[in-house]
């Protein structure tokens, strides 16, 4: 099975890139739009494997504290149009941590660098004359309490994110 480690955002990060997925709509963006239930931000890609427990395990072991999480522009890699996060120490040592506790489990995983964001169009474009990009910057934040394990399945109307898990961070 495919899974994936990622931070779910909480209910009012989840409007604020809902409302900005219609925002693009409107100024005319075209595009595979990401479900309002699948917006996540992806820590560590696993791929096939099968063995959900020792991904959670790994992961109870990588967790640490809570901390803040802020929303901070929008951008792209290639045709793919994200929403990116302000920089973040202790994000980043949470997925160093992660990345360390799946491979001393010897759970293979992606391995290129960690850029936090979260997908909001695939295939996105312009078309030529329909192009007026939203002016208002996105903004939002919330505080990461957990961590989720997906499984993820190709459905009939696109991809299926499946929780196997959660791990709980712990109060500072």
């Amino acid at each position: 099975m495919r899974l994936f480690v990622a931070i779910d955002p909480d209910e009012a990060m989840r409007q604020e890139l809902v409302c900005y997925m219609n925002e693009l709509r409107t100024c005319g963006m075209q595009g595979v739009y990401t479900k309002e239930e699948n917006l996540h931000l992806t820590l560590a890609f696993i791929g096939d494997y099968g063995d959900p427990d020792e991904v959670l395990d790994a992961m109870e072991e990588a967790a640490g504290e809570e901390f803040a999480l802020k929303l901070n522009g929008i951008g792209s890699f290639a045709d793919i149009w994200w929403a990116g996060f302000e920089e973040n120490e202790a994000l980043d040592h949470l997925v160093m941590r992660l990345r360390h506790a799946l491979a001393e489990h010897g759970i293979p995983y992606d391995r290129k660098a960690f850029k936090a964001h979260c997908t909001l169009v695939r295939k996105g474009h312009f078309p030529h004359n329909a192009y007026r990009f939203p002016v208002r910057e996105l903004s939002g934040s919330m505080i990461v309490r957990s961590l989720s394990l997906y499984r993820s399945q190709a459905g009939k109307n696109g991809m299926v994110y499946t929780r196997l898990g959660e791990i709980d961070l712990f109060e500072p």
